[in-house]
């Protein structure tokens, strides 16, 4: 971006001087000072290209970039050294995360390892690997939407899916990153561990298959136990040293550097976000104006936002059923209080600087920045912590027993593990509520920085049709807010930064956002009928679904049956967009069920509700070749509703059981059947 920057203030200067004499004799003599300096300039930085020691330079640097050039692992593997490579594909960054501590923790069995990202490198170098020594290949790989590889990992499933290599000596190991209450669960780490092998490939140890619904990270420190000692009989290495702490990071505090230099919550690009410039995605996201802020629920206690976000200029599009992501900030109160438990000055500029000099992530996250910044912008400072923080965090403890405390609950002891999961998973202690309860801990907040994940983006269905809003997207957002074992309050990260962004009037109030695009789509024809099961805020996208129904109809285009199942708590309280869709009922535009589960003494779902119109459904999927949608809590009610579904096809259409699942399949293949869930 400098060399453009330069660019643009050159043709400045030019247009300036449109009107001067062509050279004078004093611009002759400039001219001849700068040919010279320039020329200096140019045999010093040679020089300097040429000298082995590297430095560090103040200048800021975009995330995690690989030049086209610099796209062999082998070379890098070979010029340091090294014989581990770990591959990652992660959409959170959870995948990126245990990736690194398999990298990390290499070197306690003479294994030196590098972290790799599939998508900057050349995989057809798998092929090579071989001609390293003990060398071998780990994949950390997530599962992704309908059972999808994650962006980063694209290229290399269909690589491997479509090609027929011969990956004979080559030594991998597979750990997938997954929920159990998906149905695709773990499906790219299962598909990527039989197909490399059907490659030829050795496989060194077991398929690890990690359960975000459960406890990933027990999942995660159970196999890479058993992992290592495998790898060691493979290779004859004679087990594994004295575990040392290793900082993957530097710190260099920047007093000197240029507030124009410093970033201040940019994703990628410096003064990205005061300098907007398309395409807008996941590393240059769009500062959207927010239009409306309004509350949904009538009573009861709990907070439902309509949010009406203005993309006007952007050139994003959007169709009904994509997502809209949001990057949010930590609450500020928040960042201050870990600032005080660290002793730190939260002004202090400064960059993190990776010691591993040949990785393409040069820092954790942008710098320079202030730790206000990091804290504040890049840093998931209220999830939960996983065991290696701990373990890193007991170093710090001047008291024994809490230091004791901290390492127990990083082991694999049943013990430990039992103690991780009550003291900090069961009562949702983050690392601020860790550092108030273990009083003698307070490490240097730049380890915090280096140890804390990133801080990701929020993904909302978009609840608007671009046929009627194309400059608006709509989001429908729950408050997230929860009293925890320990007496606390913990806020949602995301809603609780939109619940402040209200629009008043004077100024305009943003947020950063992209698009991001989903299988989750209306029938191609607009006759055939859909089937919409969302309680909740389920009931988002389903509104941008029937909006575009209503839109069609009103031109004149014949519409297929739009049925809703929707479930609420009381009509009185949490009735979301109640006068929407009895309009829309009016026109004759939908077929409204409403699930009320508190108005009655026994309690009605949407489940039971589809368990009433068995008819109603064979006649839209059976005999019509509907379209069926899910969307909302993926733990139970999109289990049931499947489940209910399967009866149904059986009854109703005279198949057995396994026939009935087989044409679930079949229409998901079709994208007749879709889920839009969460966990």
């Amino acid at each position: 971006m400098a060399s453009e920057q330069t660019m643009e203030g050159a043709a400045a200067e030019a247009v300036a001087a449109g009107d001067e004499p062509f050279l004078g004799l004093l611009d002759v003599a400039l001219l001849a000072v700068l040919i010279g300096g320039a020329a200096f300039y140019f045999l010093r930085s040679r020089k300097k290209e040429e000298e082995p020691t590297r430095s560090y330079s103040i200048q800021p640097t975009t995330v995690c970039t690989t030049s086209a050039a610099d796209n062999s692992f082998i070379k890098k593997l070979k010029a340091s050294g090294r014989s581990l490579v770990v591959f990652y594909g992660s959409q959170t960054g959870t995948g990126e995360e245990f990736a690194g501590r398999l990298a990390k923790e290499g070197i306690r069995y003479r294994l030196k390892g590098m972290v790799a990202d599939p998508e900057e490198c050349d995989m057809e170098e798998l092929l090579q690997l071989k001609d390293i020594s003990n060398s071998l290949a780990v994949f950390c790989l997530a599962t992704y939407g309908e059972g999808d590889p994650t962006d980063n990992a694209m290229e290399f499933y269909e690589w491997i899916t479509n090609g027929d290599v011969d990956l004979s000596g080559l030594n991998y190991a597979v750990f997938g990153l997954g929920n159990k209450t998906y149905e695709h669960y773990n499906k790219v780490a299962i598909y990527v561990d039989k197909r490399l092998e059907e490659l030829g490939a050795n496989r060194v140890f077991e398929l690890g298959l990690g359960d975000d619904d459960a406890n990933i990270e027990d999942d995660f420190i159970t196999w890479k136990d058993r992992f290592w000692p495998a790898v060691c009989d493979n290779f004859g290495i004679e087990g594994g040293g004295e575990e040392v702490l290793i900082r993957q990071y530097r710190l260099l505090e920047q007093p000197d550097v240029q507030p124009d230099r410093i970033y201040t919550g940019e994703i990628a690009r410096l003064h990205s976000m005061q300098n907007q410039r398309p395409p807008f995605d996941a590393k240059n996201p769009f500062l959207a104006p927010i239009k409306v802020n309004r509350e949904l629920h009538k009573g009861g206690g709990r907070s439902c936002m309509h949010i009406e976000l203005s993309i006007d200029g952007s050139k994003m599009r959007y169709d009904a059923g994509d997502h809209v992501a949001m990057y949010p900030i930590n609450d500020k109160s928040l960042v201050e209080k870990l600032g005080q438990l660290c002793n730190a000055d939260l002004d202090t500029v400064f960059s993190l600087i990776n010691t591993d000099t040949d990785s393409s992530k040069k820092h954790p996250f942008p710098c320079p920045t202030t730790y206000r910044t990091a804290l504040t912008h890049y840093l998931e400072i209220t999830a939960i912590p996983r065991t290696h923080i701990l373990k890193e965090l007991a170093e710090y403890c001047t008291d024994e027993k809490e230091k004791e405390l901290l390492r127990s609950m990083a082991s694999i002891s049943p013990e430990g593990k039992e103690k991780y999961q009550s003291w900090i998973q069961d009562a949702c202690r983050n690392v601020v509520h860790i550092l108030e309860d273990i009083k003698s801990c307070r490490p240097p907040i730049d380890h915090v920085c280096e140890l804390l994940p990133r801080l990701q983006p929020r993904y909302y269905s978009i609840s608007s049709s671009a046929k009627l809003h194309p400059t608006d997207v709509h989001v429908t957002a729950v408050l997230v807010e929860y009293k925890t074992p320990t007496g606390r309050t913990n806020k949602g990260v995301a809603t609780t930064y939109l619940k402040n962004k209200v629009p008043n009037g004077s100024e305009e109030v943003k947020v950063p956002v992209f698009i991001r695009k989903s299988q989750f789509r209306l029938p191609t024809k607009p006759e055939t009928p859909i089937i919409m099961v969302g309680p909740g805020t389920g009931l988002a996208p389903f509104r941008g679904f029937i909006q575009e129904r209503q839109f069609l109809r009103d031109e004149g285009k014949t519409v297929g049956e739009s049925v809703l199942y929707f479930g609420c708590r009381k009509r009185s309280e949490d009735y979301i967009y109640e006068s929407e869709l009895e309009e829309w009922v009016k026109k004759g535009t939908l077929n409204l069920k409403a699930a009320f589960s508190r108005d009655s003494d026994k309690k009605v779902y949407v489940q039971h509700l589809l368990e009433q119109d068995a008819d109603l459904i064979w006649n839209a999927i059976g005999e019509n070749k509907g379209h069926f949608y899910i969307c909302g809590d993926a733990k139970n009610m999109a289990v049931d509703v499947r489940n209910i579904l399967v009866k149904i096809l059986s009854t109703k259409g005279n198949m057995s059981e396994a026939d009935a699942v087989q044409y679930i399949k079949k229409m998901e293949a079709q994208k007749r059947y879709s889920a839009d869930v969460w966990s």
